[in-house]
């Protein structure tokens, strides 16, 4: 997710260019790449005034039906844009949209609802793995599966979802592995359970890079110590390596609470170091 996007702003960014009043006012206008861009603009800069919330909500529960093309990349620009500001006035409309006849809406509200980390959103979220394993299969002629599941159950773990625990760890055996890491992930988050990390550490042996980069970054994102020096080790790019060992010490740092730095702080700055 958010793990792989850099947020740095270049000071040649012709981006820069778009003033915030000229991006409200084209997200509500009627040129759609205009509007698309906008929406993306508005979350990519983290422009939390009053105004670009309600452009973005309104952009976001717009009647798709009412498109000529059926697109809906605008409503998903608008999802992931509500998710970076973070603004819990867009939960009850990032809710909604989890029913939204489009996939890849679903998945930017599930990943939007995480990032503002509301647990009002948890039941609509659990609602969504209904039928468990068995339901969670792909859709005829569709290049993905009846739900965004890896996105609905990496949001439960972030929001602490305890009463989902017996849900998810079905998903542990589903057949495709990114779903599996994302259970490990959760599941690790809801209880702690070694078992759930060590996991994800067999997953950097893989064979396919594509999954060792994501269980790179589940590692990362739930801050488990003890893969430092598997993550250090694996065949991917540094540049991810680092990123998931950032997030160790970033969460290390935050659960001690301390100016002190333990071994283990000390042994992933080593090996961050070694990577630069």
């Amino acid at each position: 997710m958010d793990y792989l996007e850099s947020e740095e702003l270049s000071t040649d960014d012709s981006s820069n260019s778009l003033t915030v009043e000229q991006a409200i006012r084209n997200l509500r206008g009627n040129d759609y790449s205009l509007r698309y861009y906008a929406a993306w603009w508005l979350g990519r800069f983290r422009v939390k005034e009053t105004a670009a919330i309600d452009a973005l909500i309104a952009a976001l529960e717009e009647d798709t039906t009412k498109i000529e093309t059926r697109d809906s990349s605008l409503q998903r620009n608008a999802a992931r844009a509500l998710g970076k500001l973070q603004d819990k006035r867009a939960v009850s409309s990032l809710i909604d949209s989890l029913s939204n006849s489009d996939f890849y809406v679903r998945e930017a509200a599930c990943q939007a609802l995480e990032m503002i980390g509301d647990s009002s959103c948890i039941p609509a979220l659990m609602q969504l793995l209904e039928g468990g394993v068995d339901a969670a299969v792909r859709v005829p002629g569709k290049p993905h599966l009846v739900q965004p599941y890896e996105a609905i159950i990496e949001a439960l773990g972030s929001l602490h979802a305890l009463d989902a625990i017996a849900v998810i760890k079905p998903f542990l055996e589903h057949f495709v592995e990114r779903i599996q890491y994302a259970s490990a992930r959760a599941l690790y988050q809801l209880t702690g359970d070694r078992l759930y990390g060590e996991k994800l550490v067999d997953a950097l042996q893989g064979n396919d890079l594509q999954l060792r980069r994501s269980a790179l970054i589940d590692l990362g994102a739930i801050g488990y110590l003890p893969s430092a020096k598997a993550i250090s080790e694996t065949l991917a790019e540094n540049s991810i390596k680092l990123i998931a060992l950032k997030g160790l010490l970033e969460y290390d740092l935050k659960r001690k609470n301390s100016l002190s730095l333990s071994e283990d702080t000390i042994q992933v700055m080593t090996l961050m170091d070694s990577l630069l």
